[in-house]
């Protein structure tokens, strides 16, 4: 009878790697016909698979070899969206907003290791019990983090948050119901004439995705920088676009390259729009100062709603310099124009749930003008809420960019 598919994986890659010849190096196109010729001798002398099971057992040994072993199958479905791995035994992955428990498990912890430390060296990053932590990117632009024993008590844990194949565009968020085109319209001419976005929200909600779809709005001629800890970003229509990315310090702790370093460096590079990916720390003050002093931007950041979120870069501010809150308040408000919230909705789908200007510091507090602002109306027979996202009916206050633009008379709302 025929071994199941996993003992068939860790038999068949044990009997590849006795014939693999580690003085050379052997290419993708090589290793599969090693496999492919072990498959075969060996079902001739001992065991009979079908034509299914010898292709399903070629692709698993070699995903096992060169990809991502287990997780393969669930990196190449489209409809799965996030792969949560809790040490061999607890593979996880979500697929329409919902969560499911894989049933397939990694050979051994060594194994899933192996699989992180190729995922890290990918991109020049290392992990070991002394750097625990690491974050990373596939080559798809797929987001990792792992992180290893002793921190992990469970054994290794990774997290793949996986993009979409097809790049999201704004006329596709229009049609899954995400945004209205009125709200799109609204600011493809708020990013054309340069105001400084944020887009806020929590973990999960697409705040990349929509930086993305934002950028789309970007005039060509401009020159952009984007920054990130972890290279996502996905714009296409600039070319004069220069991507930077920061840098963890080596194993004697030197030569580090921080979000902060990069911003800095940005401003000497002539851009006119700098794209921070997001902000989490003490880099937030540069990033405001950069926005303060002529510069256009957009970035992101995690909180529930736009005044969560100013509050959490007074906080960010803070942890790196020692100002008054008075001031902070003030170079937020003068840093930026407009915060757009992305949300998760109780049916699992992702919607822009407000729109908010922010207009100025009076009295020691940051006053918002809010724009849009999404109202459920209720639900249909398959539990999807229904709502839309609507227009307040109240004048955007920062007006000088756009009339500097020229766009002044581009939308009669605005």
């Amino acid at each position: 009878m025929a071994l199941p598919r996993e003992e068939r994986r860790n038999r068949f890659r044990t009997l590849v790697l006795r014939q693999v010849d580690g003085s050379k190096e052997m290419d993708d196109e090589d290793l599969r016909l090693l496999i492919e010729n072990v498959i075969r001798e060996t079902c001739t002398k001992e065991e009979a698979l079908s034509v299914r099971e010898r292709r399903e057992t070629k692709k698993d040994v070699f995903d096992s070899l060169r990809r991502l072993d287990v997780l393969q199958d669930y990196m190449e479905d489209a409809s799965i969206t996030e792969i949560m791995v809790n040490g061999p035994d607890g593979i996880f992955y979500e697929k329409d907003g919902c969560l499911f428990q894989s049933g397939r498990r990694f050979y051994d912890r060594k194994r899933l290791e192996d699989v992180i430390q190729k995922i890290a060296a990918g991109v020049n990053r290392v992990i070991n019990e002394a750097n625990p932590i690491v974050d990373a990117r596939l080559e798809d632009g797929s987001r990792v983090n792992a992180v290893l024993p002793p921190v992990s008590l469970s054994g290794p844990a990774l997290t793949i948050r996986k993009f979409p194949k097809d790049r999201i565009t704004m006329e596709r968020l229009i049609a899954m119901e995400s945004i209205t085109p009125e709200a799109a319209e609204y600011l493809k001419v708020l990013v054309r004439s340069g105001y400084n976005i944020f887009v806020s929200g929590g973990t999960g909600v697409g705040k990349t995705t929509f930086l993305n779809v934002l950028s789309d709005f970007i005039p060509p001629n401009e020159r952009i920088i984007t920054i990130e800890d972890s290279a996502e970003l996905q714009i296409s229509n600039i070319p004069n676009l220069v991507r930077m990315e920061m840098r963890n310090a080596n194993m004697e702790g030197n030569h580090a390259v921080t979000i902060r370093d990069l911003i800095k460096t940005s401003l000497r590079m002539r851009p006119s729009r700098i794209i921070v990916g997001e902000v989490r720390d003490a880099a937030s003050i540069d990033m405001l100062q950069s926005l303060n002093t002529g510069h256009n931007g957009m970035s992101t950041g995690h909180a529930n709603s736009p005044a969560d979120m100013l509050s959490r870069l007074e906080t960010m501010v803070l942890l790196g310099e020692d100002i008054p809150l008075l001031a902070i308040r003030k170079q937020i408000a003068s840093a930026i124009d407009i915060i757009i919230q992305l949300s998760r909705l109780r049916d699992k789908t992702r919607r822009v749930t407000e729109i908010v200007e922010v207009t100025a510091c009076v009295n020691g507090e940051i006053e918002l003008n809010p724009l849009f602002r999404f109202r459920e109306e209720g639900e249909d027979e398959n539990g999807r809420i229904i709502g839309r996202l609507g227009y307040l009916g109240r004048k955007l206050q920062k007006r000088g960019k756009l009339l500097a633009a020229g766009e002044g008379e581009c939308l009669p709302i605005i």
